[in-house]
């Protein structure tokens, strides 16, 4: 199988209340096995980053883990609220194939994600799939890079920030221009028709159908020392 640059997925640890959060993960991380893209993902094996990166796993992709230490030395990711772990095991059965890259911090794990994709996806989650959708994005408006943020908008779950960013175009806090560093993929009008749409192929297409901008990023990721002098 071809390989195509990774993409890193942002998404929940937790699995969601609604089947076709479940079913769209799943189909997106089938849709980047079959096509050759590496998943770089944050390493845990249950909720929603469990289904995709399962589901590259059952379809024979590549797929890369990005976990702090500490994390793993504490069994997992901890809720304030729900102290039950979401577990990080390293070579947990059935997912011996997982390379795990362990790092320092929550800060080194998102900027190795970020160095090692392609572009970004949005899958369902919580305040820390917020925080990653957004540090990214503003990375895009801030030149850092040029990559695509792509939302699966399933249930219409991202709406709220859609919502949002025309509010900040609309009071001037964000440029208009910029409003096209998030794509939003939209699925059938039809809600009940989510959990069977291919979500998977609807991000790969929008993936393909993104064209980068005119100015050079300002780093290189393959040297964090370098810049790109204008």
């Amino acid at each position: 199988m071809s390989t195509n640059p990774p993409v890193a997925v942002y998404c929940g640890a937790s699995i969601g209340n609604r089947p076709a959060f479940a079913a769209a993960a799943k189909s997106l991380g089938f849709a980047l096995a079959t096509s050759g893209r590496p998943l770089v993902y944050g390493g845990g094996s249950k909720g929603i980053m469990g289904i995709v990166s399962g589901a590259a796993l059952q379809k024979e992709g590549k797929v890369i883990g990005v976990i702090p230490r500490a994390m793993v030395a504490a069994g997992g990711e901890k809720d304030k609220v729900n102290e039950n772990n979401v577990h990080v095991l390293l070579d947990e059965p059935g997912r011996e194939k997982v390379e795990t890259i362990l790092v320092d911090s929550m800060h080194e794990r998102k900027v190795e994600m970020a160095k090692r994709a392609e572009a970004f996806f949005g899958l369902p989650g919580g305040f820390g799939t917020f925080e990653e959708v957004l540090e990214v994005t503003t990375w895009s408006q801030l030149g850092i890079h040029d990559k695509p943020v792509i939302l699966l908008n399933v249930l219409s779950f991202w709406e709220p920030l859609r919502t949002l960013v025309k509010q900040s175009i609309n009071a001037g806090f964000i440029h208009a221009a910029n409003e096209r560093l998030i794509i939003f993929v939209d699925g059938p009008e039809d809600h009940d028709e989510h959990e069977s749409f291919d979500w998977g192929k609807a991000a790969l297409e929008a993936l393909d159908n993104w064209s980068p901008g005119t100015t050079r990023p300002l780093f290189s990721w393959k040297n964090e020392s370098s810049y790109n002098k204008t």
